[in-house]
């Protein structure tokens, strides 16, 4: 199949929804203050409203996979979005943490399977040779949201109400699901699969390497983003400005990142690009740790952690090889993959910090995280043999 003008229009239908996710999912944690405070929330009560999301995500992702079997790609992926934008509205009329935390938890029910199948949409769109830049620029929506999207919420909750900064990925979903069925191209679907058939995904070792790696491998990278700010004020005296500019250097990092790993991943091969990815956030996240104490080598540690993390590109691309038929199900649960390091790098980055290891022990569990994707990469090999 070639590209075409439709489906570059769609690919950025696409692209928007992603947009609205990484809106949605990353401004929530910069808008926690916020909504704590205006219902009585102590912070860790108010941290339920972020691993309800996350915990949807890994609960949706093989859910939707089924439900989504025989639907062509393009309602596939409108209902979905169009679901993700309601529950977001949804979400700013929330009065009560109970209810708060159950719609978020629906919020997160279509992340993965939206964002899993729109990559392999876009990579289907493009030449062979060009599968990865496809799915890459898919996900170039999720961190650039990270640049506009959640400092506009950010900027939202601060100034005219935390609902509005839930409200915000609420409409940019609805439009992407208008935009998809309007400029989409009707391809994919089988009438006649079998819901049932998607489990064989999870049933195939290559395919559950792949998710091992991306889930040690991103759980490094969580490890450190999530204590990021916190390590910042209480290492260093920073003036205001740098909080926000560490999170302007994550989103930009990433952006980069993405768009280049989509060009590493054509030119070296998957295989070559993921150790290479691999090693690239070893090194990054080690050297977070190492700079821990100076605020202008931190900012930067923040671009380089993101601009290294290209992993899920060749991940996705393996994906698609060594999946067989269960193609929906292997992509969604790719970002389930990264939702459970959501969980994984925090809590045991947390719990070097009750220890007492002080703030580079983050980094160093980072690293530690980080050296055992290549092993699980070979045992990809050693196990199933070479896929693809």
């Amino acid at each position: 199949m070639t590209s075409t003008p439709d489906f570059r229009a769609a690919i950025l239908a696409l692209a928007l929804g992603a947009f609205a996710i990484g809106t949605s999912e990353f401004a929530a944690m910069g808008l926690l203050p916020y909504f704590a405070a205006d219902l009585a929330l102590t912070e860790p009560q108010a941290g339920h409203v972020i691993s309800a999301y996350a915990l949807g995500v890994v609960v949706g992702a093989p859910v939707t996979a089924m439900l989504g079997a025989r639907l062509p790609r393009r309602r596939y992926l409108a209902a979905l979005m169009a679901f993700y934008g309601l529950v977001n509205l949804l979400a700013a009329f929330m009065p009560g943490l109970a209810s708060l935390v159950g719609v978020r938890f629906l919020a997160g029910l279509p992340h993965g399977g939206f964002l899993g199948v729109a990559m392999l949409y876009a990579a289907d769109a493009l030449p062979a040779g060009q599968r990865a830049r496809g799915a890459a620029r898919v996900l170039l929506g999720l961190t650039i949201a990270n640049i506009f999207g959640v400092p506009l919420a950010g900027w939202m909750g601060q100034s005219i109400g935390w609902r509005w900064g839930f409200a915000l990925p609420g409409v940019i979903a609805l439009l992407s699901a208008w935009l998809i069925l309007r400029v989409a191209p009707r391809v994919g679907g089988n009438p006649n699969a079998r819901p049932w058939d998607e489990l064989a995904a999870l049933r195939n070792p290559r395919v559950l390497w792949v998710l091992a790696v991306g889930a040690i491998g991103f759980g490094g990278l969580f490890a450190v983003y999530a204590f990021l700010t916190a390590a910042i004020l209480a290492t260093t005296d920073a003036p205001g400005y740098v909080i926000p500019l560490t999170l302007a250097a994550f989103g930009v990092g990433g952006t980069l990142g993405t768009w280049g790993a989509g060009r590493l991943t054509e030119i070296l091969g998957i295989d070559r690009a993921a150790f290479a990815s691999l090693a690239a956030m070893a090194a990054t996240q080690g050297f977070a740790a190492l700079v821990v104490g100076s605020w202008p080598l931190m900012v930067l540690s923040s671009f380089l952690i993101a601009a290294g993390a290209g992993l899920v590109i060749p991940l996705q691309t393996r994906l698609m090889d060594v999946a067989g038929s269960a193609q929906n199900m292997a992509a969604a649960m790719n970002h389930a993959a990264f939702n459970a390091a959501n969980a994984l790098g925090p809590f045991l980055a947390g719990l070097a910090l009750a220890a007492g290891w002080g703030w580079r022990a983050r980094g160093w569990w980072a690293w530690r995280l980080r050296l055992r994707g290549p092993s699980c990469w070979r045992s990809l090999f050693d196990r199933t043999g070479k896929p693809g």
